[in-house]
């Protein structure tokens, strides 16, 4: 049977975006749906536009540092304004490059809602397409718990577009995207407050590293309440917020910014009209090679709910065009030893096994940890102190983790990335010759296992 197209890519984020690239670069018929923007959540409301926000609430550390080393400034002044307006003007310069890879690629791009009709059937504003292959690549969105109230909180969405920077903000969550931004609007002025339900944020990263992190934000002053949880947020005459929590306190605010999880965004997909079963966590549920239950439709990214990463979708999505259409080139994608880093301020960088799964997997473990204050800082008053832990295994002397906090984690932590991926022993780390004087060589100095 001929086909309308080779590949339907249902997306235009990261995912979808690469794999319709180099599928037609392999010689498929390919199209692309996107009903929204061009780049998905992390160029429009994800990392793209959090970095950049994230660099703007920087510059008061900065401020702060440069008496110290000679600087007399007038006091600034930030303006909200000016930065988002700044952030959507580089926005729509990467939709449009986005536009431009797409098409100069030959792939058709079709703006509107796509929605699946049949096993090789898409339905895009009316207008049906055939396709041999079928990619649900539509990414994730925020959710709010069903509470009393609900509409009157905010997500990254909206956060993005406010048009003033609330002189309040409660942050509600303890997973990276609720510390980013709990440190974005605290770095711009916000008095801030971060809540969440269960006793430390960052369930998952490495017990010295969540510690670490909780105690350098207190210092900054950032209010954490742990063990806390809003059961209903109403709104008072004088237009602020006021949330009270399920154990009787009452907190008042100007914005209420939740970031307690994703879904799955499959809305008004057509999967009903499709073979295609969810796992128990509601994502699409693909095999090693993300093919759906229905043999010709595959998913990728954030919708299949594995490891939720803007450069893992890339892989996914390198991976399915390779295996369909260049399948000499075909490799599968490697889940082990991913680097990640948490923008928060100071910001996480890790790779590889945390401590506890180390000891979880049955590894004898040596533990080496430095915290120090960096350089930098020494002609200053800010106490702030960066810590690099190294775990390994003691019987084989490869270096299964490693983790930081502290300025520049995610640049450092790319390099390690490359060393773990290798296989690398705590023996070639000593070996390695530092770089000085900088932090990053701390990971090869550190001599002595803490336990």
């Amino acid at each position: 049977m001929a086909y309308d197209f080779d590949l339907f890519v249902i997306g235009a984020g990261s995912g979808g975006v690469r794999a319709a690239r180099f599928a037609a670069g392999f010689g498929a018929k390919v199209a692309v749906a996107e009903s929204r923007y061009l780049g998905g959540t992390c160029v429009n409301v994800g990392c793209v536009p959090k970095k950049l926000l994230v660099y703007g609430a920087h510059v008061a550390d900065e401020l702060e540092q440069a008496a110290g080393f000679g600087w007399t400034l007038e006091e600034g002044h930030f303006d909200w304004g000016t930065l988002i307006a700044n952030k959507n003007r580089e926005i729509e310069r990467l939709n449009g490059i986005y536009r431009n890879l797409l098409v100069n690629s030959g792939v058709s791009l079709l703006q509107g809602h796509a929605r699946i009709t049949g096993a090789n059937e898409v339905e895009v504003d009316g207008q049906r397409y055939s396709a041999e292959h079928i990619l649900i690549a539509t990414g994730g969105w925020p959710q709010v718990p069903d509470i009393p109230g609900k509409e009157l909180a905010i997500t990254s969405n909206e956060a993005f577009y406010l048009k003033a920077l609330p002189r309040r903000v409660l942050v509600v969550g303890g997973g990276y995207i609720a510390v980013e931004f709990a440190g974005i609007f605290q770095g711009l002025g916000a008095d801030t407050t971060l809540l969440y339900r269960g006793d430390l944020f960052l369930r998952g990263f490495d017990g010295s590293v969540r510690t670490h992190l909780k105690e350098e934000l207190e210092k900054r002053g950032l209010n954490l309440q742990f063990n806390a949880d809003i059961q209903r947020i109403d709104k008072l005459e004088d237009g602020s917020l006021k949330a009270t929590l399920k154990d009787g306190r009452e907190l008042v605010a100007d914005c209420v910014f939740y970031a307690t999880g994703r879904r799955p965004m499959l809305d008004n997909l057509g999967l009903e009209n499709t073979g295609v079963e969810l796992d128990e966590r509601g994502y699409v549920r693909v095999d090693e090679q993300y093919l759906t239950t229905a043999p010709s439709i595959l998913a990728i990214g954030d919708v299949i709910g594995r490891v939720q990463l803007t450069p893992v979708a890339l892989a996914e999505g390198m991976a399915v065009a390779r295996r369909l259409f260049k399948p000499e080139q075909y490799r599968p994608v490697d889940y082990q030893n991913i680097p990640t880093a948490v923008f928060s301020q100071p910001p996480i960088g890790t790779v590889g096994l945390t401590e506890e799964q180390a000891l979880e997997a049955g590894h004898k473990v040596q533990v080496f940890e430095s915290r120090f204050r960096a350089m930098k800082l020494t002609l200053t008053d800010i106490q702030e102190k960066t810590l690099m832990k190294l775990v390994v295994d003691a019987e084989t002397d490869k270096v299964l983790g490693c983790h930081m906090v502290g300025p520049d984690a995610g640049e450092i932590i790319q390099g390690l990335g490359v060393a773990l991926k290798a296989g690398a022993t705590k023996q070639q780390f000593d070996e390695t010759i530092g770089v000085h004087p900088t932090a990053a060589e701390e990971f090869v100095t550190m001599r002595t296992a803490t336990r």
